[in-house]
């Protein structure tokens, strides 16, 4: 029991996927997809390109400035009425810095300026209006990718923390509950589950962590879910099931863990032509000392001023009910 508390989740109970990708050697993947590279970055780091996005924008054209009115001799004749300056009132680098961030925030004071006496001024300046809005439209539209992603919508939709295993219709049926939180609903809610469990094959060959479906009811379109209050997802232990010919006892002897995917469009976008960028996913998984075998979840709902009422506190609650110890198989052959 030690050893199966302790061993690696593949996935964890708020649904962190516990994979680190190491040695990748061709990085410059990443770079070819700027975009979803800099979306997927933390908020710290997300917020220390943008700042310095601009930043580095702002001093390279500064000093480009500052160069330009220095070579000119601008810097050396200010005050000066008889002189033609290129750039105005820039008499070192910060004047010329605050040109720079003036002229691409298009701020304008009216203190500094470019004139028409030069041309590389003109040319100067609207190389830096093109480039302040490639980098406005760039870090605007990442800012509103990252900012409208629903992955805090996952937060809302929970778990049991126990599956349970128990008759229902006469059959030997695995059992968990999911629920939503909020009272906006989700649009086209699936849900599905994967068997993660390492395995030998017949030739010897080793197979770590191989991936199997679970059917929650994908061929009677069970799998779909109306979810507006919490529903007991019912996965039945039949000769497709990898749990077939699994008891009580070889259960606590096996190690497994079953990763639980839902995911939908969060109703809020009202749109479905914005399903791609507003889908929600929400995982956990449960590993073999999770599993009650002989329990069944309890009645959350209730009917209460002509309403129905669910009652969150018996989320997790279950029972104990008389069920036979043996396999599926062997219920099946009996």
């Amino acid at each position: 029991q030690a050893s199966k508390r302790q061993r690696q989740r593949y996935v964890t109970k708020v649904g962190k996927c516990q994979v680190n990708l190491g040695n990748i050697q061709d990085k410059k993947r990443f770079l070819s997809d700027i975009f979803t590279t800099i979306v997927d970055l933390k908020y710290r780091w997300f917020l220390f390109v943008f700042m310095m996005c601009y930043i580095i924008t702002w001093l390279v054209f500064g000093f480009i400035y500052f160069f330009d009115a220095w070579v000119r001799g601008d810097v050396g004749h200010q005050g000066d009425p008889e002189w033609r300056a290129c750039i105005e009132n820039v008499d070192g680098f910060v004047s010329a810095l605050l040109l720079s961030v003036e002229s691409q925030r298009t701020i304008g004071y009216g203190t500094r300026m470019v004139t028409a006496n030069c041309a590389e001024g003109v040319i100067l300046l609207m190389a830096q209006s093109i480039v302040g809005s490639m980098i406005d439209a760039m870090m605007v539209g990442c800012m509103f990718v990252k900012i409208s992603r629903p992955k805090k919508r996952a937060q809302t939709l929970i778990f049991s923390k126990n599956c349970v295993i128990s008759r229902r219709d006469e059959k030997l049926c695995l059992m968990f509950r999911v629920g939503d939180l909020r009272e906006s609903h989700m649009v086209d809610a699936k849900i599905r589950a994967k068997l993660i469990k390492s395995r030998q094959t017949a030739e010897g060959e080793f197979i770590p962590l191989e991936q199997s479906e679970l059917n929650l009811g994908y061929d009677t379109g069970e799998d779909r879910l109306f979810l507006v209050e919490p529903q007991i997802i019912c996965h039945v232990i039949n000769h497709h099931s990898p749990f077939w010919d699994m008891s009580a006892e070889s259960l606590r002897r096996e190690q497994f863990e079953i990763i639980i995917i839902l995911e939908g469009i969060v109703e809020a976008t009202g749109n479905r032509c914005l399903a791609a960028g507003m889908t929600c996913q929400a995982r956990t998984s449960y590993t073999e000392d999770e599993i009650l075998w002989g329990y069944r979840f309890e009645p959350c709902m209730s009917l209460e001023k002509g309403a129905f009422q669910v009652d969150y506190s018996r989320f997790e609650m279950t029972f104990e009910v008389q069920t036979p110890a043996a396999s599926a198989k062997e219920l099946h052959q009996l």
